[in-house]
């Protein structure tokens, strides 16, 4: 069987383009995985394609391959943390229907590829696995704000004492200077 991870290194990171080996998205292994994932899809599109009464299968697996990492790219660029885990979520979701839609063509594509694409799939469901609650539990917190509290003899704060109590004597209460 073909070792994903060194088949992952050598042919991925020599055909992906620079910009978007460059984009910061690249250091997510998940969207490394998926979008290796797409790329070899293409091959097992057509295999299907070709196949008697496998049309639909072959384009529901690859709308649903694609939409992982899309989902991941999308969510990825959110301000917030809350649309970052929804979109993980959905590629989540993309995952799983994936890997039953290369379950079911495992009669066409043989198991060799099958396993191998699987495999892929459970890695990538694996790391959302991680990425969703990560994006969950972050919250966007501010710094304190710094307030300044000064001694009520600091500050001198013109007051209507006619306005209070009148039983109390508020003139014996004023200082020397008032």
């Amino acid at each position: 069987m073909l070792n994903r991870s060194k088949y992952e290194l050598c042919c991925l990171g020599k055909t992906v383009p620079s910009d978007i080996r460059a984009d910061v998205l690249w250091t997510i292994k998940a969207y490394r995985l998926s979008l290796f994932l797409s790329d070899i899809t293409w091959l097992d599109i057509g295999k299907l394609a070709g196949a008697t009464g496998m049309k639909s299968l072959s384009d529901q697996l690859y709308r649903s391959v694609g939409s992982i990492c899309a989902n991941i790219e999308e969510g990825y660029s959110k301000f917030s943390t809350k649309d970052t885990a929804r979109f993980y979520e959905y590629a989540l979701g993309s995952a799983r229907e994936s890997r039953g839609w290369y379950y079911r063509a495992r009669h066409i594509l043989g198991v060799e590829v099958t396993d191998h694409r699987m495999a892929i799939l459970t890695d990538i469901i694996r790391l959302l696995l991680t990425m969703v609650p990560d994006q969950r539990g972050a919250s966007i917190k501010e710094d304190s704000p710094e307030y300044l509290v000064l001694e009520i003899t600091d500050i001198d704060v013109p007051f209507n004492y006619s306005l209070l109590n009148t039983d109390y004597d508020y003139e014996q209460t004023r200082c020397v200077d008032c």
